[in-house]
């Protein structure tokens, strides 16, 4: 691949922990605050560390150069006391800490500084694991990264049952646990639990455990209720310290069980990234090589390691879709001001599929009002109703909400076969059949019932917008809303503005998101909009490869190097032929030139089949003997590959030539979170820079500066 990352690999620029605070210069200082507390039952007094960084929970607390330094000299003079039995670190409300300061990160110019980086978070650390007296980390709130390793340094651990987030992300943007995390967890828990959150739980889009299983796992050994946490947690320590109460820990396998779990993650990793990202494999060494390191040659590897990684292009790539998530996703381009939203207290959902069931459960729980649902057919309006009903029975049980709060949803979510109960909706939305006069036929006949200023939406996958609005009386009040499927799962939202689309609908449709808990894009209304065009460009590659004769199997395995979430094949599964086929129509029918219409897809759907694979994951014979009826020149899986990224790459210049979003960044935003773009790949168009495809397809980089989310 070629680099677009233009900081030094090595360098003489000083890297003492007084100069990193220059390079993290915008360090938000989380300070290490001590006071004494006397413990209970006459174990004596302990030091208590408060973590806190002076802001609310909006700003969690977080380690840079100057806070390290702060707890430094808050263990040191501890260290110094002879009056003490214990040394306790806890955090702020509803937060512990929540990893490194990323902030200097790009600032960081020589592999010195990134060494020093991380040998001062072990040099810090450590002291906590190797004083005089016990110490005890209390996790009130949310850890992860370096809070999590803070943590682990400690000789015990409390965890609060009201902890929602506990996490070693560090996999997840293109970096390892480096401040002790890969050494010290599976020395605790054992490698298969310990690669769970250091592996396997990153690549999962970055999923979080909860105080409870923190707890079950054995990384704390006591859990208490978050009303009098740290009361509790005390107490508890006093009687560790006075013997009263026995810490025990199961001995951790390091012989067979231990090799295992190497063997079965690595073997897991390969399927999943085939060496497309770094970090997560570096992360898998240093986890089996933990088993037989001392503390001191894991650490030493650890720094190495970070070192290596904070250089790299894939951490940069990593900070650019971190950026997006947490920066640009909040303050949506292209937005109108929020103060011309208008409220909503009732919502109408034409049709009761499966779409429309998912998006009135969605407007039920999210915006706290009634939805009615309409359909022609009463066995299908119940059915639809009674899939609602039937997930909140689920949610239900699995603890989501209680039983008033599903006795509420319930009776929220409503049915009628008129549309005469849209009469004091503020905001409609249709989920039906994708063709055009029924969908201009629905709104007309919602207009028909509906106040001037409510708002109709329709959940198409690539139908004009505007050319939906045109023959109604208000066609300003029209706009694109469009969700993915599943809709509790994916969190993009393609908000679309037609030609007439006001800045009052406009401004509720981001609204509404910003209460969905979506992630919204303004679109321009352009055939298929972001998602669905790209990624059927993408499979028509794919396809068209197996038209020309390459096997099915050979086609679909040739983009498992992006380490997608599932190859083609299956997305189209997923999808369903029927509509994969349409978008295709309706984008061949707008660029014929670019766009093409698989024969074999249209066979597939005309035989009424859906599935493409069998239960054995394998493509199913039948489906496979219809995609064999192909030509005479197959392609490699790198030419297939080769050839589905340079026609990404043209069409996304294509896109931004034409506005179809305002930047590069909507688009790599659009496919991280409407169609699990690999986040550790750091969005589409800074992969097609750094593997060059950029410069050979369109002579220019997305990014000439470097990926920047904002």
């Amino acid at each position: 691949m070629s680099s677009s990352n233009d900081r030094g690999a090595a360098g003489g620029v000083p890297a003492s922990p007084e100069a990193l605070r220059e390079v993290f210069a915008d360090e938000v200082v989380t300070h290490a605050l001590s006071r004494d507390v006397r413990l209970p039952y006459g174990a004596g007094k302990a030091v208590l560390i408060t973590l806190d960084n002076g802001h609310d929970h909006t700003k969690p607390n977080t380690f840079g150069p100057a806070g390290l330094l702060s707890l430094d000299e808050a263990i040191e003079a501890a260290r110094a006391r002879t009056d003490i039995a214990a040394v306790c670190i806890t955090g702020k409300p509803f937060i512990f800490a929540v990893g490194a300061d990323l902030s200097g990160v790009p600032q960081v110019q020589t592999r010195e500084q990134a060494h020093a980086v991380a040998k001062l978070g072990h040099d810090v650390f450590r002291k906590l694991g190797e004083l005089d007296v016990p110490t005890f980390a209390f996790v009130n709130g949310a850890a992860m990264g370096g809070g999590v390793e803070v943590a682990l340094h400690c000789r015990y651990r409390t965890v609060s049952s009201g902890v929602t987030a506990f996490a070693l992300p560090e996999a997840f943007l293109g970096l390892v646990p480096g401040w002790g995390g890969t050494y010290l967890l599976p020395r605790l828990i054992g490698a298969e639990q310990a690669l769970q959150l250091v592996v396997d739980n990153p690549l999962a889009q970055n999923r979080t455990i909860k105080g409870p299983r923190v707890h079950s796992m054995g990384i704390a050994d006591a859990l208490f209720e978050p009303a009098d946490f740290v009361e509790e947690s005390l107490r508890w320590a006093a009687r560790v310290i006075t013997g009263e109460t026995a810490v025990e820990r199961p001995e951790v396998d390091t012989g067979q069980a231990w090799d295992q779990a190497i063997e079965t993650a690595r073997f897991t990793l390969e399927g999943k990234l085939h060496g497309a990202a770094p970090a997560p494999v570096r992360a898998l060494e240093l986890v089996a090589a933990a088993k037989d390191r001392t503390r001191d040659e894991g650490f030493a590897a650890e720094d190495e390691a970070l070192a290596d990684l904070i250089m790299s292009d894939e951490l940069t790539a990593g900070l650019y879709a971190f950026d997006l998530n947490q920066k640009r996703a909040r303050r949506p381009a292209g937005a109108p001001d929020k103060s011309l939203a208008r409220p909503i207290t009732k919502v109408g959902v034409v049709g009761a599929g499966l779409m429309a069931g998912q998006l009135a459960l969605l407007f039920a729980r999210r915006l706290d009002v009634p939805v009615v649902m309409t359909d022609l057919d009463r066995e299908r309006l119940d059915a639809g109703v009674g899939y609602v009903h039937g997930e909140i029975d689920k949610l239900q049980g699995k603890g989501r909400v209680t039983a008033d709060q599903a006795n509420r949803l319930k009776n929220q979510v409503s049915g009628s076969l008129s549309m005469d109960a849209f009469a004091d909706a503020d905001f409609v939305i249709e989920a039906v059949f994708e063709r055009m006069p029924v969908k201009q036929d629905v709104f007309a006949q919602v207009e028909a019932v509906v106040s001037a200023e409510a708002i109709l939406a329709t959940n198409t996958s690539s139908l004009s917008i505007s050319e939906m609005a045109s023959g109604l009386e208000h066609p300003e009040r029209v706009v694109g809303f469009h969700f993915f499927n599943p809709v509790a799962v994916l969190p993009l939202l393609e908000i679309v503005r037609g030609e007439h689309t006001d800045d009052a609908t406009l401004a509720t449709a981001f609204a509404t998101a910003k209460t969905l808990k979506k992630t919204a894009v303004l679109c321009k209304d352009a055939p298929a909009f972001v998602v669905n065009r790209l990624l059927t460009l993408f499979m028509g590659e794919v396809l068209g490869a197996v038209e020309e004769g390459t096997a099915p199997e050979t086609a679909d395995r040739a983009v498992a190097p992006l380490g997608l979430p599932m190859s083609p094949l299956m997305l189209l599964q997923l999808v369903g032929p029927a509509v994969a086929l349409h978008v295709a129509e309706t984008l061949n029918a707008s660029f014929p030139e670019r766009f093409g219409v698989s024969d074999q897809l249209r066979r597939l759907v005309e035989s009424g089949r859906n599935e493409i694979y069998g239960s054995d994951l394998q493509i199913d014979p039948e489906v496979r003997e219809m995609f064999a009826a192909g030509g005479d020149r197959p392609s490699s899986e790198d030419q297939i590959l080769r050839r589905a990224l340079e026609a990404l790459a043209r069409e996304i210049r294509i896109m931004l030539d034409e506005g179809v979003v305002a930047e590069a960044a909507d688009i790599d935003l659009c496919l991280i979170a409407g169609a699990g773009w690999p986040f550790h790949l750091g969005g589409i168009t800074p992969y097609l820079d750094r593997s060059g495809v950029s410069e050979k397809v369109n002579g220019s980089l997305f990014h000439p500066d470097g990926p920047k989310a904002v």
